[in-house]
Order: C-alpha cells, then structure tokens, then sequence
C-alpha cells in the first residue's frame, strides 16, 4: 500500500452519515476526525465504500452519487461505477 495519504471531508449532517459510517465500516485502517460541521476521513493510499453498505446503513436503496451532496473536499484520484466509490494515491 502507498504511505501516500487520501482524504475526504463531509458536512456533519444526517445525509451524511450512511457515507461516513460506510468509510469507517470499511476501511479498518482509516482515522475519523470530528470537526464543528464536518468529518474528516483520512487513509494511507486508498479509501473506497460500496453501494451495498450505504444502502444498508441508510436503510433504503443509495445512489452513490449522493455523496457529492454533502462532501466539502477530498485529495486523491477518483475511481467510480455504480457499485462503489474509492479514491487513490499512488
């Protein structure tokens, strides 16, 4: 894994919350950093969630662009379908 480090920041609102649970559910190595309006996800390299679990955690069917909605900023390269969504430093 690259020691290069990714981060995603989002608003600290209920929308968001399905996304930020899923970063944390699935990736074991990340840090979380609650902030007055806001929830930094930070990794070394990588940072993906599935589809699958945002929809189960939200408790309704997730189209995982509605994580655009709530995001404030990221660092690393986007990769993305339907079924995921990961971002990556090499």
């Amino acid at each position: 894994m690259s020691e290069h480090k990714v981060f995603m920041i989002f608003q600290n609102t209920a929308d968001a919350q399905p996304f930020i649970s899923a970063f944390a559910q699935e990736n074991s190595a990340a840090t979380l950093d609650y902030q007055p309006g806001m929830v930094r996800i930070e990794g070394l390299g990588e940072l993906g969630i599935t589809q699958a679990v945002v929809s189960e955690l939200a408790g309704r069917e997730v189209n995982l662009q509605e994580l655009h909605l709530t995001l404030i900023s990221l660092s690393g390269n986007i990769d993305e379908d339907d079924d995921y969504f990961r971002i990556t430093r090499h």
